[in-house]
């Protein structure tokens, strides 16, 4: 195994998510302010990158489309253990969808060279899409497996793959090169020791624009973007509070009387 690519998404902290607004022009989400996270499928694809490269050896690299504060983000990815990171961050690719995001992905898995097996998440927290690992594949013209929850390592070479479906499992064989888009019933991400961040800090962020990647600006940002958001409307939901009073005999009953007016049993 010479090389693992890890794509990786820096994802709004689910704990902000109610400061999370829309740029009500580009119809996209606004980040500024809000902390990033790894998208939690990604930390399993991760996850599977490394327990391969502990049998088969190789480097594992995290590619990521991103601003350049995601680098915070993939460092957290590098303490985990993978060996260096390229971040592929310039204005043009703003606004992409998932088909403009995967031809810049797709451009940074040509600039890293040959790559055995690139490893999605098989979808992410912010837009639950789960297209891009399809979409790379399919422009880098490489076999894809998506839904994986089970991977063995076949006696040639191969990789063997459990995918989830809708009322089962399928178990396919698939030759290197290969894109797989990892579920959470793979594995259990590894926690971050604190050697792996003292040794995250000195490893390498390579930060490619479009000058490096020269994709053509018909098919990255908004305007190379085929998916066209109609509206979208944010909802802001008030949980209603209503303080009880009296002794602990007449709040029993005041709460049982509720408890049957609201239909709870």
């Amino acid at each position: 195994m010479e090389r693992i690519i890890v794509c990786l998404k820096p994802v709004p902290d689910p704990k902000q998510w109610d400061e999370v607004s829309m740029d009500p022009e580009t119809q996209t989400l606004i980040r500024e302010g809000i902390a990033s996270v790894i998208n939690p499928l990604d930390k399993h694809a991760i996850e599977a990158a490394l327990s391969i490269q502990g049998v088969l050896g190789g480097e594992v690299v995290l590619l990521s489309m991103a601003p350049p504060s995601a680098a915070s983000t993939l460092r957290e990815g590098l303490a985990m253990g993978a060996d260096r990171a390229v971040l592929l961050s310039d204005r043009m690719f703003a606004g992409s969808d998932t088909l403009a995001t995967a031809h810049v992905l797709a451009a940074g898995c040509r600039w890293l060279g040959d790559n055995d097996l690139i490893i999605c998440g098989n979808m992410s927290i912010d837009g639950s899409t789960a297209q891009v690992g399809s979409q790379l594949a399919e422009l880098l013209d490489l076999p894809n497996i998506m839904h994986v929850i089970d991977l063995d390592l076949g006696e040639d070479g191969s990789m063997v793959v459990t995918r989830k479906i809708e009322h089962g499992f399928a178990r396919l064989r698939g030759a290197l090169p290969l894109v797989i888009s990892v579920r959470k019933e793979l594995n259990k991400p590894r926690y971050t020791s604190f050697t792996g961040i003292l040794a995250a800090e000195s490893k390498e962020i390579k930060v490619l624009s479009n000058e490096d990647l020269k994709i053509s600006p018909e098919v990255i940002g908004i305007d190379g973007s085929p998916t066209k958001m109609a509206g979208i409307e944010l909802r802001r939901f008030e949980r209603a509070r209503e303080k009880l009073d009296g002794s602990v005999d007449e709040i029993v009953e005041s709460l049982a009387g509720r408890i049957y007016q609201y239909g709870i049993i």
